[in-house]
């Protein structure tokens, strides 16, 4: 079946299940996402996204922005590292169904509000963790608005970036007021963290 996959780990803290596998009690946090279109976990920008988001501070009353969510497998792992309530926009009728599943299914949905739309529909500022694990180029147009969403200090951890991308991305960030922590470069893709200055 096109839903089995097999349960494999990302990163110091994260296991990615199947709704239909139960893992033994560990110390790590356990993923259960829907193979569905929109993948379970296994891209490089994905993995990428998830090693950073373990490592990023705690904060008590973060609120997360997650722009072409798909699965919400970010949002997810977000809530599960650190409750707060989180945003998850994406312009597919299908991911959005997606991501609405795989938060009931981590018992997140609660926290998590869901919009089939763009940007623009998103009445919502001031949030304290963006993430976008979108294309590179759609991340230029949408810089201005994505970082006039962030509050100060904010965290924008950017994947889905080929490499020819890489650099004007970093370039455009910066320059809305941006300071680079981390640039990631992967097999083709790149990841790229900032904090809204």
């Amino acid at each position: 079946m096109r839903d089995q996959y097999h349960p494999f780990e990302i990163g110091k803290r994260f296991t990615i299940a199947p709704p239909d596998i139960s893992l033994p009690e560990n110390n790590r946090i356990q993923l259960v996402m829907d193979r569905g279109a929109f993948g379970s976990g296994e891209h490089e920008t994905t993995r990428c996204c998830l090693e950073i988001l373990e490592t990023l501070p705690t904060d008590e009353k973060r609120k997360v922005l997650d722009l072409g969510s798909g699965t919400a497998v970010l949002t997810i792992a977000a809530q599960l590292l650190n409750p707060g309530h989180a945003w998850c926009v994406d312009i597919e009728p299908g991911a959005v169904k997606s991501g609405q599943r795989n938060c009931r299914l981590n018992g997140v949905d609660d926290r998590i509000t869901h919009i089939c739309g763009t940007l623009e529909q998103l009445k919502e500022n001031n949030f304290s963790l963006i993430l976008a694990n979108i294309y590179g180029d759609i991340l230029l147009d949408v810089a201005d608005g994505l970082v006039e969403k962030a509050d100060s200090g904010a965290l924008l951890l950017l994947s889905g970036i080929l490499w020819e991308y890489n650099f004007d991305v970093r370039q455009k960030y910066q320059r809305l007021g941006c300071k680079l922590i981390k640039n990631r470069l992967l097999n083709e893709f790149s990841t790229i963290l900032l904090q809204k200055e």
